[in-house]
């Protein structure tokens, strides 16, 4: 029974704005953009308030690891899950933030597509050559910074299948680390891989959790030098908090 009050809670916040969003993008981008930071501010929330009350799942931001963080700056984090995208929301919950995917997710995702075209989250074409998709990051970067939001890249590039942390590929956070001028944000997450598809979805909500937290704030890198070193120290932080979060059952924070 918990499963089906799940699912029909899900359907009811995803369709509406979803299919609002669906009408409204190719008529009006004003009323599209309204929508969207509807479920950028309200369906995040609303998400995991489900999933904890009928499935016992639970979400830990701890947030008080965000108290020192300067008012403007990106974000670098490991990558599990397409529930990677509202947990930021979540967990930067009122802060503008801007995500840099392929160009698949603004495509036939519920809640997400319209909303990533809308809000101009940076959509780089899978088969995009490697100058056009650092084009397409370094335009993003100083839009980001000039709209004062929160860019948020994945450097590993594409989902873990076991959420152990993959290799940090470098060009994509030199560009946008050299267009927006920002500050660099290091955060960990851990649990979404466990929620890859569907199937493993309905599986593995019961009593879950997703965890993701504020390890390390670094002054924006000038070099490619730095760059390297800024990636490398992050992984390496990354996979140890994620070790950490590894040993702590579901309902302790």
């Amino acid at each position: 029974m918990s499963s089906i009050l799940t699912l029909l809670c899900l359907f009811g916040m995803i369709i509406p704005p979803s299919f609002a969003n669906i009408l409204a993008y190719p008529v009006s981008k004003k009323l599209s953009v309204k929508i969207s930071d509807y479920i950028l501010n309200v369906c995040a929330m609303r998400l995991f308030a489900i999933l904890r009350m009928y499935r016992g799942f639970y979400y830990w931001g701890y947030n008080e690891s965000k108290k020192d963080l300067p008012e403007n700056f990106m974000i670098i984090s490991n990558h599990q899950s397409l529930l990677d995208i509202p947990l930021f929301m979540k967990f930067f919950h009122g802060k503008p933030v801007r995500f840099v995917a392929k160009d698949t997710l603004g495509r036939h995702v519920p809640l997400v597509s319209e909303m990533l075209r809308a809000q101009e989250h940076c959509l780089i074409p899978r088969k995009a050559k490697p100058m056009d998709a650092m084009r397409y990051v370094g335009e993003f970067g100083k839009k980001a910074a000039d709209r004062k939001q929160i860019p948020i890249l994945f450097p590993e590039g594409s989902r873990t299948k076991d959420g152990n942390v993959g290799k940090f590929y470098s060009a994509g956070f030199r560009k946008l680390a050299e267009s927006s001028g920002l500050p660099v944000v290091v955060c960990a997450l851990d649990g979404g891989y466990r929620l890859r598809d569907l199937g493993k979805i309905l599986t593995n909500l019961k009593k879950g959790c997703y965890r993701v937290k504020v390890l390390k704030v670094y002054d924006c890198p000038k070099t490619k030098e730095e760059c390297n070193v800024v990636l490398d120290e992050a992984r390496e932080i990354i996979q140890k908090q994620v070790e950490e979060w590894r040993i702590l059952p579901a309902n302790q924070k």
